[in-house]
């Protein structure tokens, strides 16, 4: 079932998200680590949602090197045991991940999760869905290289996109699509919008919006100026595509 949609949850800049993360993990003991497995799960969570069936098929998940990356791994492990073909396409070699992305990649390889670098068409020609793990609310300019490569090949597959936090390419201030951004179906954010998704400029790249629970303290959402939204079971509501600009 869709969620009921939300108001009164306050957008930040990317800014103000790197302070949120800060305070979580100095102030209230919530480490990386914890927050990356609980982002992980929703957005599998999310991806089983949009195929709306118990047969999931084949998963392709989009991965960077960083946080959000590691995130998507994690993705893919829940899919992967709820018996998704899930399969996970790198941006770069394994030495460059982040150490905690680096774990769930190994994680990954010793349950048998196909492990790849970058993606032609043919790889997405019977795939159900793409997840785009590529890129968090740190991005800047256009994504380049093998990114934005994956970027041009899984919007012109033809198949549903669902973006973990902000589609890549899309300033998450701003709003501004880069070239090439991501054509998400779906945008599952974290802890709390990023202003960008707001931008009226955005909609055709982030889809519907979704906010996740990570643990975010209901401390932190008052700050913000925001009542602490009500998740339920799943920890995911959809957010009103309220276009600001």
């Amino acid at each position: 079932m869709i969620p009921q949609c939300m108001v009164n949850v306050p957008a930040i800049t990317a800014e103000e998200m790197a302070e949120v993360d800060r305070r979580m993990m100095e102030e209230f003991h919530i480490d990386l680590e914890m927050m990356m497995e609980n982002a992980g799960r929703a957005l599998a969570l999310q991806a089983r949602r949009m195929l709306g069936t118990t047969r999931l098929g084949k998963i392709p998940v989009l991965v960077g090197k960083g946080n959000n990356g590691g995130g998507g791994l994690v993705a893919a492990r829940h899919l992967h045991n709820w018996g998704a073909s899930a399969e996970v396409i790198l941006s770069s070699g394994e030495g460059s991940m982040k150490a905690l992305a680096a774990k769930q990649l190994k994680i990954l390889k010793s349950i048998g999760v196909r492990v790849s670098r970058g993606a032609g068409e043919a790889e997405f020609a019977t795939c159900a869905l793409i997840i785009d793990a590529l890129i968090g609310y740190n991005q800047k300019g256009d994504p380049k290289g093998e990114i934005g490569e994956l970027v041009r090949t899984a919007n012109g597959s033809g198949k549903p996109l669902l973006a973990l936090d902000i589609p890549t390419g899309l300033d998450p201030n701003t709003g501004y699509p880069n070239e090439p951004c991501i054509k998400a179906a779906h945008t599952l954010t974290l802890a709390l919008p990023k202003k960008g998704l707001y931008a009226r400029r955005a909609k055709p790249y982030t889809g519907a919006l979704f906010l996740a629970d990570i643990s975010l303290p209901r401390e932190l959402y008052r700050e913000f100026g925001g009542k602490a939204p009500i998740f339920g079971p799943n920890s995911i509501v959809k957010l009103r595509n309220s276009w600001v600009r």
